[in-house]
């Protein structure tokens, strides 16, 4: 390592929810390790409910196991036991053909588990601080050198690192992937994705609901309760991720409660009874994004800065978190062995591992935009035998039960643990 620097593996620059898992994974596992975000870790953590919920897939979790952040969770998470996927119209009973998976059937305890955005900030923010191999930068503005040999992180107030790795983990908008020079292509939807969250008359039953709009995919994930969110008369929760044409979503988003309510009954049907929307509003547009590489000379890439994709099956933080276990697998095993973790081979294999997965996802959120995307009689009408046929032909079931819960094989299985047997 360079003189008058200080010496770790690894610099993660971003210390978002994928960044943080990594540096409290490779941490935790005695890899010398420092995350730098430009901004302060405090203020992420908001102090009450916003709106914002992450669903977490079963193979995320044991990430966040592994990472000994899971347990720090301040409220336990919701269990998604049951998802039901339906094709309708907005206003209109929902197709009888659906696909309905059970964690029972599957012999699994759930699908995934919800979790506010602001629980996850606060489980992270309390396990950083007890690693006593992680250096945290926040607020710090960083700049990188890579070389051959290693790379060089300064920051604006004279530290410097010497990392065997840089990790880009600061978003789409990747700064260190612009360095690396290295090509995105991107979708434009041309849709705003609509986040937050209602209180709801009748309880949801651990079961997460995905209907199908010609507009754009509408989604309920079940939130903890009762009596945690809401009033008397509405005591349970939910969150929603809404998919709407960008016109239209600004036309919403400027609603007041009641009306914007109205627009959420109507997609959402009326098996939770009354509802209301709680928390703030959240909007995005909606993209797609995939870097030609996730590596590059002393550089990987994961999360948002490696690929984006649409909302449509809520994977895209939980590609992220398998990014996280792929990773991690091989440094620690890398550092263990007193091998370089920066080497060539090694990232070559990290985007061997990565790249057929996210491009697999990228390429199904894609198609299932496009075929769900539209108010075609006859496309729909084969869309919903095609539903219905899914839902009955066993072995494809549980390969999409096995994509949803971050379990597909080819994925690395150090953090995963091992995969359970479908019967």
């Amino acid at each position: 390592m360079s003189e008058h620097s200080d010496p770790v593996e690894v610099c993660i620059l971003g210390a978002g929810p994928v960044g943080a898992t990594l540096a409290a994974a490779l941490a935790t596992a005695g890899v010398p390790t420092a995350v730098i975000d430009r901004q302060p870790l405090p203020p992420m953590e908001l102090p009450a409910f916003d709106g914002r919920a992450y669903a977490i897939a079963l193979g995320s979790r044991r990430v966040l196991e592994a990472a000994a952040v899971w347990h720090r969770l301040p409220e336990p998470p919701c269990p998604i036991r049951e998802i039901r996927v339906a094709d309708g119209r907005p206003g209109e009973p929902a197709s009888p053909l659906t696909l309905h998976f059970t964690a029972e059937e599957l012999g699994v305890e759930a699908f995934g588990w919800m979790i506010e955005a602001r629980a996850l900030r606060v489980a992270l923010n309390a396990r950083l601080p007890l690693l006593p191999n992680l250096r945290v930068f926040a607020p710090a503005e960083a700049t990188v050198e890579r070389g051959e040999r290693e790379a060089t992180v300064r920051l604006a107030d004279g530290t410097r690192l010497a990392a065997r790795l840089v990790v880009g983990a600061e978003g789409r908008d990747s700064p260190l992937r612009r360095q690396a020079r290295i090509p995105v292509a991107r979708h434009d939807y041309v849709q705003l994705g609509l986040v937050g969250a209602i209180a709801h008359e009748k309880p949801h039953r651990n079961v997460a609901l995905e209907q199908f709009l010609p507009s754009g995919p509408f989604a309920q994930l079940p939130l903890s309760g009762p009596g945690s969110f809401g009033s008397a008369a509405l005591p349970h929760a939910s969150a929603i991720v809404w998919s709407e044409r960008r016109a239209l979503a600004e036309r919403f988003l400027a609603m007041d409660d009641a009306a914007y309510g109205r627009e959420i009954a109507r997609r959402l049907g009326g098996h939770l009874g009354a509802v209301r929307p709680i928390g703030r509003r959240w909007s995005y547009p909606l993209s797609a994004l995939h870097a030609a590489r996730y590596v590059d000379t002393r550089l990987a890439l994961v999360g948002d800065a490696a690929h984006g994709i649409h909302p449509i099956a809520g994977q895209g933080l939980n590609l992220g978190f398998r990014d996280v276990a792929a990773l991690a697998e091989l440094v620690i095993e890398a550092v263990h062995a007193g091998r370089d973790p920066g080497a060539p081979e090694l990232l070559a294999r990290y985007q061997a591992m990565r790249r057929p997965d996210s491009l697999l996802m990228l390429g199904a959120t894609h198609a299932l935009e496009r075929l769900f995307g539209n108010d075609i009689r006859p496309l729909r009408l084969a869309r919903d035998l095609g539903i219905a046929a899914v839902d009955r032909i066993g072995p494809l079931k549980r390969f999409f039960a096995r994509r949803a819960m971050g379990l597909a094989s080819g994925l690395a299985a150090g953090l995963l643990g091992p995969l359970p047997r479908f019967s």
